[in-house]
């Protein structure tokens, strides 16, 4: 079964619900799909056993075959192409690869090359798998890095991927195909506000989803209020503790250290697979 774990907003404590399942059960790969700042291996420690490049290919010009005819600019819908009277300029931060130039161009002036644009981890601590990327420095697409990361989801693996936080494209990529998604929300006028955006998007891909509200007991009921007049199940609300937020802070998840929240994920975990029907 694929849980992903996302969020309206960033500081919800997505990274932490989805830790914190991840070692409360068995059986499991964790796939860290927020490439641009991944943080799960900064709770979970995991020993790194391999790194691989990523790469995309992006266009390059043989101008000595060019004729500057401008068919692989009209065609680029990303602009990532400009055709002057005697110059070509490529802005590979633009490409998404598609390789229609490539293909348009009469003369075969285009070919294609390899651009790094990030890295792929992997490693384990115990029995848990742990797979992340890390988008370079500079560069605008996390997308490519996202496919990458999940093509690693093996069969037959309870999976867990945490989300980057929003709703744009990053977070279309890793919660699509899943059988379940949580929703981290808390009970505040900010957390309210990008929950109903989320809720949105995944009843437009029509993934079933819960919520877990974090900090539960501070802010205001509306979230609560706003479930259920949508009918949206609360999975499980954790409490803002000061010895949960000090676990945190030195990198452990919480449920190693309070026994109790392990048998509350585990009901967490139980509930998803109720509701996904797995």
């Amino acid at each position: 079964m694929i849980v992903s774990v996302a969020s309206g907003k960033g500081g919800t404590g997505k990274t932490s619900v989805a830790v914190n399942m991840a070692v409360s059960i068995e059986n499991v790969q964790l796939l860290d799909c927020d490439v641009e700042e991944p943080n799960t291996h900064l709770l979970l420690h995991p020993k790194i056993d391999c790194e691989e490049p990523v790469y995309t290919l992006i266009p390059s010009v043989d101008e000595k075959l060019c004729d500057y005819c401008g068919k692989c600019a009209d065609f680029c819908q990303y602009n990532a192409i400009f055709v002057g009277s005697e110059k070509i300029l490529l802005f590979p931060e633009l490409c998404h690869s598609c390789g229609g130039c490539a293909l348009v161009c009469p003369n075969k002036a285009i070919t294609e090359e390899k651009h790094r644009i990030g890295t792929l981890k992997s490693g384990v601590v115990g029995d848990l798998e742990v797979v992340y990327g890390e988008l370079e420095i500079g560069e605008p697409m996390a997308v490519p890095i996202i496919k990458e990361v999940k093509r690693r989801i093996k069969k037959g693996k309870n999976v867990i991927l945490d989300s980057p936080p929003g709703t744009s494209c990053p977070v279309i990529e890793t919660v699509n195909g899943s059988d379940f998604c949580i929703l981290v929300t808390e009970p505040t006028p900010f957390g309210m506000h990008d929950l109903k955006i989320a809720v949105q998007v995944l009843e437009n891909m029509e993934i079933p989803f819960g919520v877990v509200v974090n900090r539960a007991d501070i802010g205001d009921k509306k979230v609560y209020e706003y479930c259920r007049k949508k009918d949206i199940p609360i999975l499980l609300e954790i409490p803002f503790k000061r010895k949960i937020a000090e676990l945190y802070s030195r990198g452990v998840p919480f449920s190693l250290e309070m026994p109790e929240w392990k048998e509350r994920f585990q009901k967490l975990f139980n509930e998803v697979r109720r509701l996904a029907g797995k």
